[in-house]
This record gives structure tokens, sequence and C-alpha cells, in this order.
């Protein structure tokens, strides 16, 4: 089965999944990856090639069409990147079957609209918690039956062992910023007094607002250059997230819990259907109660061990690449044989790239003006991907007038 893959870049998760995927796939699947940007990090590039697959970078439409055309089936990485937008809008791409693979919850923005989620053969998300979200548990019962959950979320190969010195270290590891960390995350380990400095891993803008809360309670450690060498040196996996973050699989969490870290998550969807609370780590619902959560596990290092033994035995039998490539290989099976299909991507996001980025907001955004740093998916990053297009100056119309 020759499977294109059609994605902005594999870079971060995504491409960490994939590299994990191709190097657990059975012999019946052949990859080829389609970047739609140069790749800033070839380190998964890499690693998907070394594994078996193709990579074509930055193609023109025509190459982009010739190569889906070959193919059996077509997988769309699915997160709202400006580039993979204009390729399905703009590239008329050929009949296919299709395959969609998100890599966002849709629970709050960017959202994934409904239309979209009927549209190919298959519709997969990376958690459950995506599942039971309004928006698909009301679609039509033949659209459900074509939507699935594969994970893309992989612990490490080995789990970490547990010892008493480790319990005692508290760390984060990811985005190191208000976009995905709790603002009460400083709350928290203010109030829970630990005798460590908790560390933060993370690069960190230089005008981040995360830097306000400096203090002799956190260390702000920068990037990690090698994540599994930071988790083990860590217990305690402070996970605390704002309630509307963009994260789905939690390759972060996964990977701490993997090395035998106990984590400490808000009562958020995606960390939730990850931990289960009171065995492999604790979910809070308030600033007060983590707090507390907190202090208690510095003061019994003996539960935490034992508790870091059960998640790394958790996430080693259920979030690992063999079971995905498995049952991505089971999906592509059963569509494989379909007629393939033409998709009017256009009636589906919208003809501009004004339209693409409102689609992802469940409506349109008061503050219409692509201006602020691009980070991925703002309305400033899809000005930046087309600079000069003229449905950015109607959106910042039709936002003064409200």
């Amino acid at each position: 089965m020759r499977i294109v893959h059609l994605v902005a870049h594999l870079g971060g998760g995504v491409g960490k999944a994939h590299s994990a995927l191709c190097g657990a796939d059975g012999g019946d699947v052949r990859r080829h990856y389609v970047l739609l940007e140069q790749p800033r990090d070839r380190r998964y590039v890499d690693a998907v090639i070394a594994a078996g697959a193709e990579v074509t970078v930055a193609p023109t439409p025509a190459e982009a069409r010739a190569l889906i055309a070959e193919a059996d089936i077509l997988q769309v990485e699915w997160w709202n990147h400006p580039k993979l937008y204009e390729a399905l809008v703009r590239w008329a791409l050929p009949a296919s079957c299709t395959v969609f693979w998100s890599h966002v919850s849709g629970l709050h923005a960017p959202f994934i609209p409904p239309a979209l989620v009927s549209a190919p053969e298959r519709f997969l998300f990376t958690s459950s918690c995506s599942v039971a979200r309004p928006a698909v548990s009301g679609l039509s019962e033949e659209t459900r039956r074509r939507i699935d959950v594969v994970n893309s979320g992989f612990g490490f190969g080995s789990s970490g062992r547990p010892s008493l010195r480790r319990a005692g270290r508290v760390g984060y590891l990811g985005t190191v910023d208000f976009s995905k960390l709790s603002r009460d995350f400083f709350a928290v380990v203010e109030r829970a007094g630990a005798a460590e400095p908790v560390s933060l891993w993370g690069a960190v803008d230089a005008d981040s607002e995360v830097l306000a809360h400096r203090s002799q309670a956190v260390r702000f450690e920068g990037h990690a250059a090698d994540p599994e060498a930071a988790l083990r040196q860590t217990g305690i996996f402070l996970y605390l997230l704002q309630p509307e973050h963009f994260g789905t699989a939690e390759n972060a969490l996964v990977e701490a819990m993997s090395l035998g870290c106990v984590p400490l998550v808000f009562d958020n969807p995606a960390e939730r259907a990850i931990v289960e609370h009171g065995r492999t780590g604790f979910v809070e619902t308030s600033v007060d109660a983590a707090a507390e959560r907190l202090r208690w596990m510095l003061a019994n290092p003996g539960e935490v061990m034992t508790m870091g033994v059960a998640a790394a035995e958790a996430m080693a039998a259920t979030r690992n690449p063999r079971q995905s490539a498995q049952q991505l290989a089971a999906i592509y099976r059963e569509v494989i044989d379909l007629p393939k299909r033409q998709i009017d991507y256009a009636a589906l996001l919208g003809a501009t790239p004004a339209l693409w980025y409102l689609s992802t907001q469940g409506g349109w955004a008061m503050d219409a003006s692509p201006l602020g740093p691009a980070r991925k998916g703002t309305l400033a990053h899809f000005a930046q991907s087309f600079p000069g297009d003229a449905s950015f100056a109607a959106l910042r119309t039709k936002a003064a007038v409200a």
C-alpha cells in the first residue's frame, strides 16, 4: 500500500510520531511524505528516510498532484497551518482515497470544521477526548462510523527506574508559553513550597510573559537537547496546562510517564484521557487542590515511586508505535478499494486565507489585525504566509465596523 502524506512539515510532535511509525510499519506499507515547507530541523525528516520512507520537500502543485494520483491513499496530516489550507483549496488535487489524521484536539480554537470531518473516507483523531465533543457526537451515524482514534504520542522504549532522590525532583518539559502552560502554574509552585526549584525545560521567547514569573521557586532550563535525559532526572512531572490549550496526544506527558515520572495535571480533557487519577498520576481541578497534592507528593516519595512504576507500565501497554502502525494499516485495508473522489475543500474551508483562518475560530475574531508575533496558527501567521492578500483587509474592515 502506497501512502502519500500531505503535511506542512515534519517538526515537533508530528515528526516525532511519524519517525516512530515508520520504524514500526509492516512490509506492506510504503510512505511518501510531501512537505509543504522547508524543514527548519531535519532530525525527523532524516529519521523517516532512514526507516525507508520517501520525502519530497516544497513541491510544485503539479508535482504534488502527480504523487497523489499515483498513491493508493492520501493521508492529510491536519492542523491549522496556512500552507496546508493553500494546498487543499488551491492546488486542484486529484481524486483520491483520503484519510485525515488530526493533530489538534478541536475542543477549542483551532476548531475543526464539522463538514471537514465528514468529507474523507476516514477522519482520525489522536485522542478519545475529541470524539466526545458535541460537534462530533452530533454528526450523522454514517459519518461517526468513519471516525476513529489513533494515538500519536509514544513513550520512550525503556522506562526509568524510580528512586527516592528522583521522586523529590519536580519538572516540566514542553511549551513554556501561556498559549499552553497554565497561568496558575507558578501559583501552584509557590504555594507548594518545594525545597528545590522546579525545572522548566523548553525554549522561551525573549518577550514571553512567562519570564515575569522568575523566582527562586523555578529554574528556566531552556531548550532540552536531550529530553529523555532531563526526564530521567525528574520524579514529579508538573504538567499544568491552560484549559483551552491546543494539544491532544500530549507527547511530553506520555514520554515523562513512560520513564516513571508521576504527573500532576489539571482536569483538562486531553490530560484526563491519559492520566488515571490515583493510579498513574493525579488530576486536580483547582490551584489549591494542585498545590496541596504537590505538597503530598513531595512528602511521600515512596508512594510516588510506586505510582511511577504504574505510569511507565501503562504507557508501555497503551502508547507504543507498533499499536498505532497496526491500527493505521487496518484502516488503510478497509478503505483502499473504495472509489477515489475529489473533495471540494473551498466549499468546506472557504476560498480565501482570511476565511481559512476564521474556519478554525468557531466564528470570526473581533481582533482581526494581523499584528504581533506569527506564532503557529495565529492570524499573523496566516497574514505572513499570504502577504498582501486582500481578504485580510476585508477582515479588518469587518472588525472595525463591529
